[in-house]
């Protein structure tokens, strides 16, 4: 029975990790074979807003010390043994998949000038943390070309907020950054989240709780500051 996108998007929704959008691959997007059969539809699954912690968070309340690439990883698989698809991850490599660029072909996400995909209504607050590779060519929703809000955002507040000013068009100084959070005045960025992600106004209706904010920060300075 062909797979339907709506039952599809219910049932990623059931699982916590909801569908982000999909794309028929060609040649050139680099999307390995989903098992014997060359990839005929590729779909993104991830965050947008706070629903996925929220499965997240009940997970962990049965064991504390789940890690979310191991929760993912769990989610995911299984779904992908249900539908008869291929589970692909932005963590697991090598191979290092190219989630950025395949979230760009999946829908209208731009780069911004921190560097992250932004979304032009959830703003920086989303997330990829897998894929669906189906054999099957699937019937895709038509994808909403909206425009990049960056384009038309002439302040540019989010790279005014940074305290150490870590980032600059094309640049992002990691460095400064993880100095930043590792000294007393980054309290701030550690507790509620990066500033200048923060500064952003698209999405704010969207933006992480707070405890999630941390969950990142935490997340981000451990692997960074162990290098």
């Amino acid at each position: 029975m062909p797979i339907d996108w709506p039952a599809l998007s219910a049932r990623c929704d059931h699982a916590g990790i909801p569908l982000r959008g999909g794309f028929h691959p060609g040649d050139d997007d680099g999307v390995p074979p989903a098992g014997d059969l060359p990839a005929g539809t590729l779909v993104l699954l991830g965050n947008a807003g706070p629903s996925m912690w929220r499965a997240f968070s009940r997970a962990r309340e049965d064991a504390p010390d789940l890690a979310l690439d191991d929760w993912t990883l769990a989610v995911v698989s299984a779904l992908a043994a249900e539908l008869g698809a291929a589970a692909l991850f932005p963590f697991t490599g090598p191979p290092y998949w190219p989630f950025q660029r395949w979230a760009q072909r999946a829908e209208a996400v731009y780069p911004s000038p921190l560097g992250i995909l932004i979304h032009p209504r959830f703003g920086l607050w989303h997330g990829y943390r897998a894929a669906l590779a189906f054999p099957e060519r699937l019937s895709l929703p038509p994808r909403d070309d909206l425009p990049s809000p960056c384009a038309s955002c002439a302040d540019r507040p989010c790279l005014r907020a940074c305290p150490v000013s870590a980032f600059s068009p094309g640049n992002y100084d990691v460095a400064a950054c993880v100095g930043h959070l590792d000294a007393q005045a980054g309290a701030a960025c550690m507790t509620g989240g990066c500033l200048s992600r923060r500064a952003c106004p698209v999405g704010q209706e969207h933006i992480y709780p707070e405890e999630q904010r941390r969950f990142h920060m935490r997340a981000f300075r451990c692997a960074h500051s162990a290098r």
